[in-house]
């Protein structure tokens, strides 16, 4: 099992920060980036073995949108990387992962999790090609697409990275046995069967999606799969906020390796805590 990080937009508010602005976690790489390096230092502490960049709401029209120029986006948008590997050198042996968010995280209106954007391919394409190949450029161990509700924007970033020949894990956010947009889950999960992707799975959903799904990922592809869902909370968009009660990956985590999980973390409402008892688990489990 390789352990994944957790949240990082609510390790930030948990240490104080206003996230509640379009740019969202992304708002610190420019305004306070020895907090992002703080958080991937915990879950490395935690015992993660990757860290996730904050670029998932970072491009540059977002930036620019909040007055940034271009080349500062685009610097900012790579510092997400370098900024993670600083940290990984102190913690020999773990990895970076450059997050790749939906385009509907740039919208910040919610539509992440709807999909069905009313774009065409074409458009979101020259969205994620350059956002793709900035953090590619940067140096990451591997891209982490991630979040991705609608099969039609993963034909595109498939598309992409056969192109880049770039390792990524490719994750869906869905809905029991659907993408968030409502196509057959079994039907996206094959669209992302090539060979630059190295897992295929779920995150940012309930853990009582993620067995069957885990099970379904591995059965189309082939491949291991990854998993990091959030709590079991729900996001109310309206208020912008988190509703109901949620559980840690711990509790479930062993259950998805069997079915052929190999990288498990966790994603909203998941912290540095709830990777340390995963860790702590999985070491028992090793022994």
């Amino acid at each position: 099992m390789v352990i994944l990080d957790g949240g990082l937009s609510n390790a930030l508010e948990d240490r104080g920060h206003d996230l509640s602005d379009a740019l969202w976690s992304a708002r610190l790489l420019r305004d306070d980036p020895a907090e992002i390096a703080a958080v991937h230092r915990a879950y490395y502490e935690a015992g993660a073995m990757v860290a996730t960049t904050a670029s998932y709401q970072a491009s540059v029209v977002g930036f620019e949108r909040a007055g940034v120029g271009r080349a500062e986006a685009e610097r900012l948008i790579a510092s997400s990387v370098r900024i993670a590997q600083e940290v990984r050198d102190e913690f020999p042996g773990r990895l970076v992962a450059a997050s790749v968010g939906p385009y509907g995280a740039m919208l910040a209106d919610g539509s992440e999790y709807r999909g069905r954007y009313g774009v065409t391919s074409a458009v979101l394409r020259d969205f994620h090609g350059p956002r793709l190949e900035l953090l590619m450029n940067a140096g990451p161990d591997l891209l982490a697409i991630e979040t991705i509700p609608d099969a039609q924007e993963a034909e595109v970033l498939v598309e992409l990275l056969a192109e880049l020949d770039f390792p990524a894990w490719f994750s869906y956010s869905i809905d029991g046995s659907h993408t968030r947009a409502g196509q057959p889950l079994r039907d996206a999960f094959a669209i992302a069967a090539i060979d630059q992707v190295v897992a295929v799975g779920i995150n940012c959903c309930r853990p009582e999606d993620v067995l069957s799904a885990v099970e379904a990922a591995v059965a189309v592809t082939g491949k291991p799969a990854v998993a990091y869902p959030n709590r079991g909370e729900s996001w109310d968009a309206n208020t912008k906020r988190w509703v109901g009660n949620g559980t840690g990956p711990a509790t479930f985590a062993f259950d998805w390796a069997a079915a052929g999980a190999t990288y498990i973390g966790g994603c909203c409402r998941v912290g540095p805590n709830d990777i340390r008892e995963l860790h702590a688990k999985y070491l028992a489990e090793e022994v």
